[in-house]
């Protein structure tokens, strides 16, 4: 198997493999590195390369596999953290220049957890500052792979840009509007984006607490479950975090027969750009035929807590940093400055309002799972993000509520999600859609993602790099 092979393997390929001893995890490590080394520099995907202790950590995975000491599917397998998740001993910089030289003294809950699993890791990957809609200025910019004058995602981009180009076989990333969804859709990887509470937020640097999750992003459905399933569950470090475990069993054969998507056509395609209108109409056929039976609902509007998403995200993040904001507002980039400066205007009864529309919004929107499975919806209204246009919507306050209407909504009533890759627009550059579940079904999702990328081929293409 060559290197490009060794780097776009599977997670059960290589836990398999693994196992047999036909592939050794210090030579994947050595494939994953080397590919770092090469691709890093044009595509700024990690912030710090971990290469000595990952492969220690693959030396290690190596002898306790061939001891018959095989922890599960992660054993050896190469995994990114996104540089806000606490790493005990190593920088972690949440893409602030204030925590450039932040080193924390503990791992965060799902890096522990990583650990344990037996993963190697890899390094931190790229994010916006603060895991806000724009890199810090002294900080690179994430590139995009498939065009590099096109939008990368986002927060999560660096986990996305890496997992798409082989530089890991798949990262963590955060979602509080959309940071897991967007750079999934920019990318053509899969993201879930877990029940709010289903994954420990412990040792993670927060943006908007009761918004935030930590979540996979991989090449498929079934080895982003994988990892759902290694950093999911309770954590006495972290009250927020559910009681409920992920269930313990595969993702299961590929099966749709009997299962009810709920498609409202007025919220998917009003407003919406063709090339992402094209990718919906292709997954519903293709759900369809694989036995799914397509249901026509009416959804309730998201537009609001669009709207409402920056005013109460900005408060939120303005607790989080009030240590250093206002105080070292002048080490703050453009965009953070301007979102955690607005909260000082925002009122209780605007926070109030949004907390009415929040929770009517859940539960209309969680009633429709007495009679539906899942629901299809874009990730983005548009498909031509070049980088150019993102900068004009990210600030145009006018506008912006409508690339956020179909993430941060969302994040506002706690529901998982999962990203898939579902063709591309005329410039060669991935488009995706996602698919919505009642809370804490992250297994139907991936069992739902699973069956899809049975029939497409999608999330098999790669980025000419």
């Amino acid at each position: 198997m060559g290197d490009i092979d060794l780097c776009y393997a599977s997670i059960s390929d290589l836990s398999r493999d693994f196992g047999t001893g036909a592939l050794s995890p210090v030579e994947v490590t050595r494939a994953h590195l080397e590919r770092i080394d090469r691709l890093n520099p044009v595509l700024e995907a990690y912030l710090t390369v971990l290469a000595e202790s990952a492969l220690a950590d693959a030396r290690r995975a190596e002898e306790e596999i061939s001891r018959g000491e095989h922890r599960g599917p992660l054993h050896g397998v190469p995994i990114g953290l996104k540089d806000l998740v606490y790493t005990e001993g190593i920088r972690t910089t949440a893409g602030m220049s204030i925590h450039r030289n932040f080193i924390p003294a503990y791992d965060a809950t799902v890096a522990s957890r990583l650990r344990r699993a037996g993963a190697v890791l890899l390094g931190k990957l790229n994010l916006t500052e603060a895991a806000g809609g724009e890199y810090h200025p002294d900080s690179p910019a994430v590139v995009n792979p498939w065009n590099s004058s096109y939008w990368a995602g986002a927060s999560s981009s660096g986990s996305a840009v890496a997992t798409a180009t082989g530089m890991c076989t798949a990262s963590l990333g955060s979602d509080t509007g959309g940071s897991i969804r967007n750079p999934c859709n920019m990318n053509a990887v899969t993201g879930i984006k877990p029940t709010w509470g289903r994954v420990s937020v412990h040792g993670v640097f927060g943006m908007a607490p009761s918004l935030d999750v930590v979540g996979p992003i991989a090449r498929s459905a079934e080895d982003a479950y994988h990892v759902l399933r290694a950093i999911a569950g309770p954590d006495v470090n972290d009250p927020t975090a559910g009681r409920a475990e992920v269930p313990d069993y595969s993702v299961g054969p590929p099966e749709m027969k009997g299962m009810r998507i709920g498609f409202d056509p007025e919220a998917a395609f009003d407003g919406v750009e063709s090339a992402v209108v094209n990718v919906l109409r292709d997954a519903l056929a293709t759900f369809e035929s694989l036995g799914a039976a397509i249901c026509q609902v009416r959804l309730p509007s998201t537009m609001g807590l669009a709207a409402g998403w920056g005013a109460y995200a900005g408060t939120e993040a303005a607790v989080v940093h009030e240590e250093t904001f206002p105080s070292r507002s002048t080490e703050y980039g453009r965009w953070m400055r301007e979102l955690l400066g607005s909260a000082y205007a925002v009122s209780g009864i605007d926070i109030a309002r949004i907390e009415d529309e929040r929770r009517a919004f859940g539960g209309r929107f969680e009633a429709h799972f007495e009679d539906l499975d899942l629901v299809l919806l874009p990730v983005l209204p548009v498909g031509d993000l070049t980088l150019d246009r993102f900068t004009q919507l990210l600030y145009d306050s006018d506008n912006l509520p409508n690339v956020f209407r179909y993430t941060a909504p969302f994040n506002f009533s706690g529901n998982p999600t999962i990203t898939l890759p579902g063709g591309f627009d005329g410039a060669g550059v991935p488009i995706g859609f996602q698919l919505v579940s009642r809370h804490l079904d992250e297994l139907l999702l991936a069992r739902a993602g699973s069956a899809f990328q049975s029939a497409t081929d999608w999330h098999l293409r790669r980025p000419p790099v």
